[in-house]
């Protein structure tokens, strides 16, 4: 299927863990299937969305030492990023004081915020203990209708590859 031009796409928010898993050299079972439905994802999404992210994100992805850190710091950084404005701090707050998200003001609650502020219709990540957790999922809508924003689709590349990973698998 041939999406329109990205005028009417929707917007995907790249959270951290895409890139750093696009690239990682983990040989673990988990990290390696991870890895391979992402590189499947990649140039799919480039065709469906607007992939975005965010300077937070490319400050994780400089943090540390690891072996695949530049490649995908240069991964994400051909991402269009989202503006860092000030009711972001104000949401990430309340993500806290709701105890939606740990206090962690440069993590997960961050992205979160990002991605609602900005309503980006996904969060793409494979964080699946604080952000695509579908057993969280109901309380992170209460808590953004609580502050009027919006609520964007929580998920990880496999869920978005659909049809596509049936066909190939």
């Amino acid at each position: 299927m041939r999406y329109p031009e990205r005028m009417s796409l929707p917007q995907a928010y790249v959270e951290t863990s895409v890139p750093s898993l696009y690239h990682t050299t983990r040989t673990g079972a988990a990290a390696v299937a991870r890895r391979e439905w992402t590189r499947r994802w990649w140039p799919i999404a480039r065709e469906r969305y607007v992939l975005v992210s965010s300077e937070p994100v490319l400050d994780e992805l400089r943090r540390g030492d690891y072996p695949s850190q530049e490649a995908a710091l240069e991964l994400a950084q051909e991402l269009q990023l989202l503006e860092m404005v000030p009711p972001i701090a104000e949401i990430v707050e309340a993500y806290v004081r709701h105890r939606l998200m740990p206090e962690d003001p440069a993590g997960d609650a961050l992205h979160l915020a990002l991605a609602s502020y900005h309503k980006c219709e996904f969060l793409v990540t494979w964080n699946c203990q604080h952000l695509a957790n579908a057993n969280k999922y109901g309380h992170i809508r209460r808590v953004n209708n609580l502050l009027g924003l919006y609520v964007p689709v929580l998920t990880t590349p496999l869920e978005l590859l659909g049809e596509d990973y049936e066909r190939e698998s």
